[in-house]
């Protein structure tokens, strides 16, 4: 996906998320992603990441942290739907 970003897109709002300790995937993949799309939107819709900071990957991750993540994820969507109440 990070060699297809092209620049003048108009990419959509979007929330990726990484962990510090991820033994599998490296969180710079997902900032280096992050800035690529960061740079290149033409749209003005939110290109954020979410690093956690002390867990790993997937199944790895202690339930809090999860919570954690599925929380923010959540939010994010009913943000971007226009679910939250005002």
């Amino acid at each position: 996906p990070y060699h297809n970003v092209k620049e003048g897109t108009a990419y959509p709002a979007t929330l990726i998320t990484a962990a510090e300790g991820d033994s599998r995937v490296h969180p710079f993949h997902a900032r280096k992603m992050t800035a690529a799309l960061q740079y290149a939107t033409a749209s003005d819709e939110p290109i954020l990441a979410r690093i956690e900071s002390k867990a790993g990957h997937g199944a790895g991750k202690p339930v809090t942290k999860r919570v954690q993540e599925y929380t923010d994820v959540y939010a994010f969507l009913m943000w971007k739907l226009g679910m939250l109440s005002r």
